[in-house]
């Protein structure tokens, strides 16, 4: 009989994982890497909590949330989600009408008159 232990939250996005809770996730997803190799993580090797669902796009920084990821898995899947927020950012500025400004805003043309733009768009 095992007693119910209170799910650990972290105070900010920053917090580090506390040991007791590493072992916690460790032990749930028996000791395999979550990053879709389900390979057997060995005695010493390196492996990171990672997010499931990321920061940058609405996770939480919590223990229902974390995986153990070998460290070399590890950073595929943080260009994978920021890949993916960058899109989902995209899309919303476009969504909105929002434009980037020019970087360039005089140039001249082929016959040599020049053109002065306006910063907006």
């Amino acid at each position: 009989m095992t007693r119910a232990l209170a799910e650990w939250i972290g105070k900010t996005a920053d917090s580090a994982v506390p040991p007791r809770v590493r072992l916690r996730i460790f032990q749930r997803f028996d000791g395999c890497c979550q990053c879709g190799c389900g390979r057997k993580i060995a005695v010493g090797e390196r492996w990171d909590c990672e997010d499931a669902v990321a920061l940058v796009n609405g996770g939480e920084r919590r223990e229902s949330n974390l995986r153990p990821f070998l460290t070399e898995h590890h950073k595929p899947k943080t260009a994978d989600d920021v890949a993916i927020k960058s899109k989902t950012y995209r899309m919303a500025r476009r969504h909105a009408g929002v434009k980037r400004p020019r970087t360039i805003t005089r140039w001249r043309r082929f016959d040599k008159t020049p053109v002065i733009a306006p910063r907006e768009r």
